[in-house]
């Protein structure tokens, strides 16, 4: 790459952060649901209406929207593309395949697809499931190519994105080289379409150094629970500068879609710019709301709000024995929008399952409907929403913990969720996760005393295995807000010490 193609590199940053605010061009009409957020085989390969090319990201966490140049690629495709992200984080050329990623995006019938890989293919001293030889690797890279060819697909391999590892020369020292040139090798061997990312990062990084480099980046905590740079994922800015660059160098490989290329590049959405101004330092406003679990008295509020920075105004407005529809009746929904909150996270069901007619949702059809209401009304104020499955209960039947009544409405809040293209936190999966681990004593260690929902939620039992005691606020307190930071990643400098195994 010349010297006046690094030095627009190397401005795309600026250009980022300086352009006003404008909506992303891949915006979908509110009918349209992408197959990348919910699968469904029947109707995974009907596209966005108006769209003329149907383009999937395979790959890893370096490809996706939330910690990769997902979003950023498509933002920079004019609405004319379907561009749907399948990308999935820790995913190898192995493990794709294995946890059926690979039908699933055969299944969109896309016209072209980019597939990266090689982060998690490498082979470290770990020696852990996912990661596979040279020799494996690259048969798998051919393996996915025959098989697009044979699904009517042009695939176009992607070398992996570099790390930014800088050496004391202040230059990238890549550890992912030899699997660079082994999809390389494919490309030539099968004369594949081929973005050189791994090239082509470095020596942009190489031209604007370290400092700028970290700019682009998540954060993670090292060991002791300090903050320090991702030295692999992207934040908002980093996926438009990557992502402006995978869009282009496709324009180059496949001429043919050049013209599907914005002219210029795209500017960060208000999202984007509110996520940057976050993790740079800027004050953060988060609204609890739900019910009694998530609640100052019994709930897992208290604990999460603990774990956060002083940067953060945390806000718990969840209250006792609401469901969604008596939250929106009573005027508590209401409330919370006034605090004009940046993220609200939103979880209940324990209530919109009683039978009485002032609380009951049906999980498929009243409870899902006021759900995306939450949604809607959250980003008119110019919040992010943030969906959470119900906590589980800590009830035991034949030695595990029983839940399938709440089951239902984890379900619809996830496809909610995804279909909404909204953060999902699926704290039923986690907590029932963690009470498997336990017997009913070890569970019991979590219950509160004297709630005023007690009887209520557990009739005639003496135990309160529903709401949460100091210590209870606190484990699931913590297992939210590690999630959230995961997820929501901007906010990772905001969490407390070293998030749960």
């Amino acid at each position: 790459m010349n010297r006046s193609r690094r030095m627009l590199w190397a401005a795309s940053l600026a250009f980022l952060l300086a352009l006003p605010s404008c909506m992303l061009a891949q915006d979908a009409p509110p009918h349209w649901i992408s197959p990348a957020h919910w699968f469904n085989p029947q109707t995974a390969a009907i596209r966005k209406p108006g769209t003329s090319v149907r383009i999937d990201l395979i790959g890893d966490s370096t490809q996706t929207e939330n910690a990769g140049y997902g979003r950023g690629f498509c933002a920079n495709l004019t609405a004319q593309i379907d561009c749907l992200d399948m990308a999935k984080g820790g995913a190898s050329t192995r493990t794709y395949r294995q946890q059926g990623l690979w039908a699933r995006a055969l299944a969109t019938k896309p016209d072209y697809m980019l597939i990266q890989f090689g982060h998690n293919d490498e082979v470290t001293s770990e020696h852990l499931p996912r990661q596979v030889p040279l020799p494996n690797y690259i048969a798998n890279l051919k393996r996915f190519v025959s098989e697009a060819r044979a699904a009517g697909i042009t695939p176009v391999l992607v070398t992996p994105l570099t790390r930014r590892y800088f050496g004391l020369d202040g230059k990238i020292h890549s550890d992912l080289t030899a699997y660079s040139d082994a999809m390389k090798g494919v490309a030539k061997e099968m004369h594949v379409p081929l973005i050189d990312l791994q090239q082509e990062s470095i020596a942009y990084l190489d031209e604007v150094g370290e400092t700028a480099g970290d700019k682009l980046s998540i954060t993670k905590k090292d060991a002791t629970g300090r903050t320090i740079y991702d030295k692999t994922h992207l934040n908002w800015a980093g996926s438009y500068i990557f992502g402006r660059m995978v869009a282009t160098g496709l324009g180059k490989a496949v001429p043919a879609l050049e013209k599907y290329v914005l002219p210029k590049p795209a500017p960060l959405p208000p999202q984007g710019e509110k996520a940057m101004r976050i993790l740079e330092g800027a004050p953060v406003k988060i609204v609890l709301v739900g019910d009694s679990t998530v609640a100052t008295e019994g709930g897992w509020g208290p604990g999460f709000c603990a774990d956060l920075t002083s940067n953060v105004t945390c806000i718990d407005d969840a209250r006792n024995g609401r469901s969604t529809k008596s939250y929106i009746d009573e005027g508590l929904w209401k409330k919370a929008l006034a605090e004009k909150g940046d993220y609200y996270l939103i979880q209940f069901g324990h209530n919109d399952e009683k039978a009485d007619p002032a609380r009951h949702t049906d999980p498929e059809t009243t409870y899902a409907a006021n759900l995306r209401r939450f949604i809607h009304d959250v980003r008119v104020v110019g919040g992010v929403p943030v969906i959470l499955s119900p906590l589980a209960r800590r009830t035991f039947h034949h030695g595990k913990p029983w839940n399938a009544d709440l089951q239902l409405y984890a379900n619809a809040a996830r496809r909610v969720a995804e279909q909404e293209h909204v953060t999902f936190i699926d704290l039923l999966a986690q907590s029932d996760r963690l009470l498997n681990t336990m017997n009913q004593g070890q569970a019991d260690s979590f219950d509160a005393e004297h709630h005023p929902d007690k009887k209520a939620e557990n009739g005639k039992s003496r135990f309160d295995r529903t709401h949460l005691n100091a210590t209870g606020k606190k484990v699931f307190g913590r297992m939210v807000a590690d999630d959230l930071a995961r997820q929501q990643v901007e906010l990772g400098p905001d969490v407390i010490g070293v998030p749960r195994a």
